[in-house]
């Protein structure tokens, strides 16, 4: 499973920023079924920026937010990201895929 957060941030923002996001990361990087991920600054954007990780599966993602040390140190930043869907499937030519019907929130 592949997770993208996007956030808009002010040119004055960005080194606070970029050091929280960071300690966000390393919060979910802690967590049971991380796989990786990575932090990132749009090329020709500078204010976008990216926190991309990979989980074992939705189950294991959804633990990682509801970890006490992620709702305090990494639920707050990430309520400030872009609002759009963020979670997505990881597509392979093996896999079957989900069924492509809207979840409802």
């Amino acid at each position: 499973m592949l997770v993208v957060n996007r956030f808009r941030v002010p040119a004055e923002e960005a080194e606070a920023f970029r050091a929280d996001l960071g300690a966000a990361h390393a919060l979910l990087a802690a967590r049971p079924g991380y796989l990786d991920g990575a932090v990132g600054r749009n090329v020709d954007e500078p204010d976008l920026w990216v926190l991309q990780t990979r989980w074992a599966d939705v189950g294991s993602y959804r633990r990682a937010l509801s970890a006490y040390d992620v709702k305090l140190g990494a639920v707050p930043l990430l309520s400030r990201a872009v609002d759009e869907p963020s979670a997505y499937e990881v597509v392979t030519d093996e896999a079957e895929l989900n069924r492509a019907v809207p979840r409802a929130t």
